[in-house]
């Protein structure tokens, strides 16, 4: 009985830690069905991008409000992790504040960690003040209705019990410290527990030690809780910001991808001693798919791209044509990505790791032709998005789709680029009479 903590404690550690890694690998498969591409830039370039957005949460702070609570519950989020690794010890092991031997440096850890704390409850607050008294309009878009809506709440609640759970063990395991009790050895400085342990005076040493190892299980659980929970949270980019930043864009910003397939048919446009009517090679591949109409067809950085969003709705506040009433939202256009990446993950488990046509697709069953067109391609929701998502990209490859392989797009646009693709121009004119307007003069 003396190491039953210990082994129900080892228990829930791999069960947890379990869930979290098949749930990285079904991630890892859904990200894989898109097609391989080169990343840009060299590995430095992206490095030095990942460290200024994701460690340097540069684009953040750009709001400033949002941006320093964010920056709080951030540092919070990191450096609490190495009270997380002291429990994980302790748990295994039997012992009890295992790095107390750090001494004056054991001090300020705890200090550090119970201001920060503190300050993720009130950055907490004010969230949830933002998303649901002050009602900020990206909050209460269409596409945040429902499980969204819930899900950004849960995770404030999450938190605030966290941080709850931390202090009050660490308030109880103070005052137990003052009264001498067998196993709790006196380490540590409590700035804001030490005044929670005040409301805790009178109280017996066998009511301190349920209180402290209640706290203590229920930290560490929702802690592990909470790691299985963000595969299905807004809140996986804690995890996927740092490869997206790494893996995003780093030429310009409103550079669009050439096909080789239609390069190599401009320049034969350009070649003046080109036939441009002989026929292929026999041996020559068959022409690929233009663009996108679903996941499948989609890179995967942009894949990464649907699963990194935080939902925080920057991109859409600041897309134009979602301002003057359109339909388009880049951050449903993400959000969507994802709901049907989800669902054809799940289609492949049901038929044993192979994927079978369901008769859906992510054109028009998800996102519709009407907020496609409506883009002005402005790249606004590029440049405003904190963790370096490119929706642009995603609409662009659907709109390729649509007017490469299915001519959808509207009369006036296939008129132009029927002229663009006979007459190397947007107007009616042959080759041969480009030049008449010389001889007009």
């Amino acid at each position: 009985m003396q190491y039953l903590p210990n082994i129900l404690f080892l228990l829930a550690l791999v069960a947890g830690i379990g869930f979290f890694t098949r749930n990285i690998r079904r991630l890892l498969r859904n990200i894989r069905l898109g097609r391989e591409v080169a990343p840009e830039g060299s590995r430095s370039e992206r490095f030095r991008q990942m460290a200024r957005i994701a460690i340097g949460q540069q684009k953040m702070v750009v709001r400033p409000i949002a941006g320093l609570l964010h920056i709080i519950v951030y540092l919070g989020f990191i450096i609490i992790n190495i009270e997380v690794l002291e429990i994980i010890i302790d748990g295994i092991f039997g012992t009890h504040r295992i790095f107390a031997f750090l001494g004056p440096a054991y001090d300020v850890l705890i200090a550090t960690f119970e201001i920060l704390a503190l300050l993720v409850l009130v950055a907490v607050v004010v969230f949830w003040l933002r998303r649901n008294a002050l009602r900020i309009r990206r909050f209460w878009k269409p596409e945040m209705k429902g499980w969204p809506k819930k899900d950004a709440d849960w995770i404030l609640y999450i938190e605030a019990i966290l941080m709850l759970l931390f202090l009050t063990m660490n308030a109880a395991d103070f005052s137990l410290q003052q009264t001498g009790a067998d196993h709790y050895v006196q380490a540590g400085a409590y700035p804001v527990s030490s005044v929670l342990a005040g409301l805790m005076s009178g109280w017996g040493e066998g009511t301190l030690v349920l209180v402290e190892r209640s706290a203590w299980w229920l930290h560490i659980l929702g802690i592990l809780f909470f790691l299985n929970y963000l595969y299905y949270s807004k809140h996986l980019h804690i995890l996927l910001a740092f490869p997206n930043t790494y893996w995003g864009k780093i030429g310009p910003k409103g550079a669009f991808e050439n096909l080789e397939s239609v390069r190599k048919e401009v320049a034969l446009m350009m070649d003046p001693d080109a036939d441009p009517y002989a026929a292929p090679p026999e041996d020559a591949e068959p022409p690929a798919k233009f663009g996108a109409s679903d996941v499948m067809d989609l890179s995967r950085i942009q894949l990464l791209n649907a699963y990194t969003c935080t939902e925080c709705g920057r991109c859409t506040s600041e897309c134009p044509a979602n301002q003057t009433g359109k339909k388009l939202s880049p951050r449903k256009i993400m959000m969507d990505t994802r709901d049907r990446l989800e669902s054809v993950g799940r289609a492949i488990e049901a038929n044993n790791g192979q994927w079978e046509p369901d008769g859906r697709q992510l054109l028009d069953d998800y996102i519709t032709r009407e907020e496609l067109w409506a883009c002005t391609t402005c790249n606004a929701c590029v440049e405003a998005c904190p963790v370096s998502i490119d929706p642009l990209s995603i609409i662009m490859d659907m709109r390729r789709y649509l007017v490469m392989e299915q001519s959808a797009a509207s009369q006036e646009l296939n008129v132009m680029m029927g002229n663009i693709e006979n007459n190397g121009a947007p107007w009616p004119f042959n080759q041969m009479d480009r030049l008449n307007w010389k001889d007009e003069s």
